[in-house]
């Protein structure tokens, strides 16, 4: 491999795609080499720099990720689960790098890409913040040492993101549960409405927001009688989750097969 690393993006027109551009951009050790999205989509035939509002570049998006594998040294992706899937299958195949931060994925999914990561490197976050996956180690630690306080996580996100809770909420709530030594799936309150009751001892619990152009906030709340703490990030600007996907890239290029986390990335103890 050059000493330049050559990275491809694919959904590349997207938000998160267009971000990732403008990431690589940025970063003198990296090259956007390939570029592709979903076939029809407008940014097809584009120069993919200028989806960035960048000069352009003469990287042309196209609608085959599979010719994006084979003309880089990692993959960024940031699409839907179905693609997700189609593209972990892409990287195994040709033993190819891919980082992805797609979220929404369901169980069969995250199975998916723990099978593609027998055969080439695969690095998934819900959030590639530096900063969230610091708050994730903080949180667990926290719900840890205060086994007795009653956890809530809310998040808010523009008024166009499909999923909920956020992936990020969801990794916040699975840290907390790690603390306790509980499966999340058990204790989770992912809404509430109507007459509930009494809030169950043990339970961690969820609040959506949805609004605006917000490109992320994530609050943990621990409540006791008498005191609350509270873990907050604000995300003000969306080039942040692709800085972190561009530091994943240049760390999951030299690694053998497996799958990583940016935990992984950060030296952080899982």
């Amino acid at each position: 491999m050059s000493s330049e690393l050559k990275i491809g993006v694919v959904g590349v027109g997207g938000r998160m795609g267009r971000m990732n551009v403008a990431a690589i951009h940025e970063d003198t050790a990296c090259r956007l080499v390939a570029a592709a999205d979903a076939p029809g989509s407008d940014s097809v035939g584009a120069d993919a720099a200028t989806l960035a509002n960048l000069p352009a570049a003469g990287v042309i998006v196209g609608d085959d990720p599979r010719a994006v594998f084979a003309a880089s040294d990692v993959i960024i992706d940031f699409t839907v689960p179905i693609g997700t899937r189609a593209h972990g299958a892409l990287a195994a195949e040709m033993g190819v790098a891919l980082v992805t931060g797609t979220t929404g994925l369901a169980d069969d999914d995250r199975d998916a890409l723990a099978l593609a990561g027998q055969s080439a490197p695969i690095m998934w976050a819900p959030n590639m913040s530096l900063g969230v996956n610091l708050l994730l180690d903080l949180v667990r630690q926290a719900a840890e040492a205060l086994p007795d306080t009653d956890i809530e996580i809310v998040e808010m996100h523009h008024r166009h993101k499909v999923d909920a809770p956020s992936g990020t909420a969801l990794a916040l709530g699975q840290a907390a549960a790690a603390g306790r030594g509980v499966d999340l799936e058990q204790v989770q309150k992912l809404s509430r409405e109507g007459i509930t009751g009494a809030r169950p001892t043990g339970e961690i619990g969820f609040a959506t927001l949805r609004g605006g152009d917000v490109a992320g906030e994530h609050s943990v709340i621990l409540a006791a009688d008498g005191e609350r703490i509270e873990l907050i990030h604000r995300a003000t600007n969306r080039l942040i989750f692709a800085r972190g996907a561009v530091r994943a890239a240049k760390w999951l290029a030299t690694k053998p097969a497996g799958l990583y986390t940016m935990a992984d990335v950060l030296g952080l103890k899982a």
